[in-house]
């Protein structure tokens, strides 16, 4: 008899062990680690789970510094499952609450890399025609060559003349890898041509569509909702300058299962096209100055940013301008994901105006950007699309954007 008792025993602890870890899954995605509940207004702690909220005793609102040198009041609330057992603790910081002009239309987005990156390694046909590939397993993609011989390279040129100037002789490149700064050495050998080569295949610039999220009365916005990186290397693009251009679609691949669709437009580079600067690209988007001919966009209206905690699954919009006049497009949100482990993909939704479908098929490179709007106010922004499904996405919180 006791034999059975220690054997169902066991079977009800691995159960709530079961239980347990499903919980804690679950909480991590249904509850954030931080909130942002504007000064003043009544706080309602609901969300996906069961559980209830009770502030820490002697809990104080303290001062919180944040990035832009503004000073925040925070504190600590409790979830207790059941209200009873405690599993998570919440940070909730007090802010004034924010207000942005909805972007939605299209832009060029051109950047210049912070030294020349490589792309890959290749083979050089010498004049007597054997094959040498002085650069592989020394040079890897990613790299970013900043000098050669102790002389600042820019461009693709400055590395062209560079290593004409020095011939056969062994060459020290000071590089970035994965933002450590190391020297290697390389020995260009001459083509068939008798052009010296170090045999990598380059880039010093970057140029695509994408579309404008945000912008204040200051001038200052945020794009993509993600970062500028490039397709053949992967990863984020480290710039040295950048700007965003008026842009015109001139056409529309739709999307379709297992090949994402994309917009194709025209960049218009005259100096009179200029909308601004790109002053950071960061894993949840590019930012700088709109401070160009702005009167090229179509103004945007004024939304009061909702905070994640009061997302709702549901109805909601998104705005897009890649047909040359700014609409609203219907979605729903199927899943709100609080972890915080990928940024930029909190808010899992699904597109369903007709209209929408039957010109892009959902969503579409070069959207990344458009504004998610809910209840009048904006919440979001897209920023990715399901290679298997075009009609199903993922955005990123907006208060992630604009913090």
């Amino acid at each position: 008899m006791d034999r059975y008792k220690s054997f169902f025993r066991g079977i009800a602890y691995a159960g709530y062990c079961i239980v347990f870890l499903f919980a804690v899954y679950t909480f991590e995605k249904s509850i954030p680690d931080q909130i942002y509940v504007k000064a003043g207004e009544a706080i309602d702690y609901r969300f996906q789970v069961p559980v209830t909220m009770e502030i820490q005793e002697d809990n104080s609102p303290v001062a919180k510094s944040t990035n832009n040198a503004n000073v925040r009041q925070s504190y600590i609330v409790t979830c207790r499952l059941f209200g009873i057992f405690p599993v998570k603790d919440i940070e909730v910081v007090l802010v004034d609450g924010d207000a942005v002009y909805a972007g939605g239309m299209p832009i060029g987005i051109y950047v210049k890399t912070s030294g020349v990156l490589v792309i890959g390694t290749s083979e050089v046909e010498r004049p007597d025609g054997s094959e040498a590939a002085p650069a592989e397993n020394i040079l890897k993609a990613g790299d970013y060559i900043l000098s050669v011989n102790g002389e600042k390279v820019a461009e693709k040129e400055d590395l062209q003349r560079l290593v004409q100037q020095n011939g056969a002789e062994k060459e020290i490149l000071k590089i970035n890898r994965k933002g450590e700064e190391v020297e290697v050495g390389v020995t260009p050998v001459q083509n068939k041509n008798g052009t010296y080569m170090l045999g990598a295949w380059v880039r010093d610039d970057l140029a695509g569509i994408g579309t404008l999220t945000y912008y204040k009365e200051d001038g200052t916005y945020g794009a993509l909702g993600h970062a500028v990186s490039d397709g053949d290397v992967g990863g984020r693009i480290q710039m040295s300058e950048g700007y965003v251009y008026n842009a015109q679609i001139i056409g529309v691949k739709k999307g379709q299962k297992g090949n994402p669709g994309e917009l194709s437009g025209m960049i218009r580079y005259q100096s009179a096209d200029c909308l601004g600067t790109i002053e950071e690209n960061t894993d949840i988007g590019i930012y700088g100055k709109l401070d160009g001919n702005i009167a090229a966009l179509p103004r945007g209206d004024y939304y009061n940013i909702c905070y994640k905690q009061d997302i709702k699954q549901g109805p909601a919009t998104i705005i897009c301008g890649f047909t040359g006049e700014k609409k609203e497009y219907a979605i729903e949100i199927e899943s709100l994901d609080y972890s915080g482990r990928e940024a930029n993909k909190g808010i899992l939704f699904r597109v369903t105006d007709e209209q929408l479908l039957d010109m892009t098929g959902g969503i579409v490179q070069g959207m990344s950007g458009s504004p998610i709007l809910q209840d009048g106010k904006i919440i979001g922004a897209v920023t990715h699309v399901f290679v298997s499904d075009s009609s199903m996405g993922y955005g990123i919180f907006i208060e992630n954007m604009v913090e």
